[in-house]
């Protein structure tokens, strides 16, 4: 048995992870400070089920708070930093910027240090296809120069791959930096497309269509995350001087026009779209080259977008009395 520690274990990605951490008979400590960004309803609803299990251990606090930091690695022999906490989001992040700066930079210092103070020498850390920005070349390779962030989202993301290089090199830390591609599936947050969509098709509404709907993305299903973020973490065991960065995605982008057409396909409905301009932030597309990941980990995606649309709609309908207010 290993004990885990997950930041923003409460959440979409996080609270996947821990259930299928736990299922291997591992002990998960995790922290979520269960903020405003969207209903904390839908977290308490994600940890339910975690709740009742005696190896899941919860800190409802926040990651800029170093005093806490401390007192989960001092009270907690941690064996792995998944860390996955974070203001996400590429369009708030234009609106409030130094928040963002704050909890994705100060806090993942936060958690570094105490891997330094606490001797923990493997961690997986959440970086974001983001940072690419709009490279022109396809699909994006861990090796291309990624220095022009169009957000502060991004920025943040791309600074935390440095700072990690930094804690690795001076204290021989195993680290590796997942950049996810758009992650969705069951639990998935109301602000995503697919989720927000979904909603608006079942209640016969408008949806807004940012663009004229050939922006694509690289929609990763989110139990294919989580086996990257878990093959990661054994790597990191099992190996010296580590440290990588790996895409994590299903290199094979769908286009705006594409996913609104599956998801109206899957209801059975006919949507109603209203075009409106892009959006400040917004990438033209995402595409994952996953050969790296394929190689040093095994990683494998399995689901195909249409499948994982079926998955997530069925999910959707069970619980949609969680979203009604987002």
């Amino acid at each position: 048995m290993s004990t885990y520690f997950i930041t923003g274990g409460a959440g979409f990605i996080g609270s996947t992870l821990s259930q299928k951490l736990l299922e291997k008979g591992n002990k998960v400590v995790t922290i979520d400070n269960f903020c405003d960004f969207y209903n904390p309803k839908i977290k308490e609803n994600n940890i339910k089920e975690l709740s009742k299990n005696t190896e899941f251990k919860l800190y409802k606090n926040d990651i800029r708070d170093r005093v806490v930091i401390k007192k989960i690695f001092d009270e907690n022999k941690i064996d792995v930093v998944m860390h996955l906490a974070a203001m996400a989001g590429v369009r708030p992040s234009i609106e409030n910027p130094i928040l963002y700066q704050e909890v994705n930079c100060m806090g993942t210092q936060n958690i570094l240090e105490e891997m330094k103070l606490h001797d923990v020498k493997n961690g997986v850390f959440a970086s974001s296809s983001s940072v690419y920005g709009n490279c022109k070349e396809v699909p994006f390779k861990e090796n291309m120069i990624v220095d022009f962030a169009i957000s502060p989202y991004a920025a943040t993301k791309k600074a935390n791959e440095v700072m990690t290089h930094v804690y690795h090199k001076l204290y021989d830390m195993n680290i590796i930096m997942l950049r996810f591609f758009t992650v969705y599936g069951p639990k998935q947050r109301p602000d995503l497309a697919i989720n927000k969509f979904t909603r608006l098709m079942l209640e016969d509404k408008e949806i807004p269509m940012f663009g004229d709907g050939t922006t694509s993305r690289d929609y990763t299903y989110v139990d294919d995350i989580v086996d990257g973020i878990v093959k990661s973490c054994e790597y990191t065991l099992n190996h010296e001087d580590v440290y990588e960065i790996l895409n994590i995605g299903n290199s094979s982008p769908t286009s705006l026009k594409e996913m609104i057409e599956i998801i109206a396909k899957t209801l059975n409905v006919e949507p109603k779209i209203k075009q409106l301009p892009m959006q400040l932030g917004d990438v033209d597309r995402t595409y994952a080259d996953t050969s790296k990941a394929k190689q040093l980990i095994g990683y494998e995606p399995k689901t195909t977008f249409e499948e994982g649309i079926k998955k997530f709609v069925e999910w959707y309908k069970e619980n949609k009395e969680l979203y009604k207010d987002n």
